[in-house]
């Protein structure tokens, strides 16, 4: 994956400049069969996006004030998440190195398959999810330090401040996650033969 230094960008500025991203067209020949197999990449989305919401249920029950702040480690550590959060030891945990792997995968052997099709179109879409990739990376590498400095001096500015990391990351990654599936599912099923 390409570095880019966004640390010093305002969390607000990271965007994945939606109105940027370039359309796949179809395919020709790319069959119904082709589709039902690209969409495989949306299941295992699914899977992260799904963990990615239990935490957020937690901070959004904390946030509210009808639970303490300890209820985002007795419920999370009690998940199957446990062990993951326990090795890193932050809020970001679990969904941080999955993230990090899952993109990594993408970027060494997804992407330059897909790359070598030779459509500018396809080529067009993966130079735009790797840039995306950029700021994923970047919302992580916060959340891991927001969590990592949360878990060293527990307050209220500090649980606020990791929640306003991990939220962003939860919106990016949603939208990074629909565009990856929609323009992709084709190119996948049809090349890849749905991973």
């Amino acid at each position: 994956m390409r570095m880019l230094d966004l640390s010093k960008t305002p969390l607000a500025q990271l965007s994945l400049q939606e109105d940027a991203r370039p359309k796949m067209p179809p395919i020709a020949g790319a069959t119904d069969v082709d589709r039902r197999k690209g969409k495989h990449l949306a299941a295992i989305h699914r899977h992260y996006l799904s963990e990615m919401a239990q935490i957020a249920q937690v901070l959004e029950r904390i946030k509210a004030g009808d639970e303490p702040p300890e209820a985002l480690s007795q419920i999370v550590l009690h998940s199957d998440m446990r062990k993951n959060f326990e090795v890193v030891g932050t809020i970001c945990g679990h969904q941080c190195r999955v993230l990090t792997m899952h993109h990594n995968i993408e970027e060494h052997s997804m992407f330059p398959a897909l790359a070598a099709k030779g459509n500018s179109a396809l080529t067009a879409v993966v130079e735009k999810l790797r840039a995306e990739h950029l700021i994923v990376h970047e919302l992580l590498k916060r959340l891991e330090a927001a969590g990592s400095t949360l878990t060293q001096t527990p307050s209220d500015a500090h649980f606020r401040d990791a929640t306003e990391v991990f939220f962003k990351l939860r919106r990016v990654v949603i939208s990074h996650f629909g565009y990856e599936e929609t323009e992709l599912e084709e190119a996948i099923g049809l090349y890849l033969d749905g991973l």
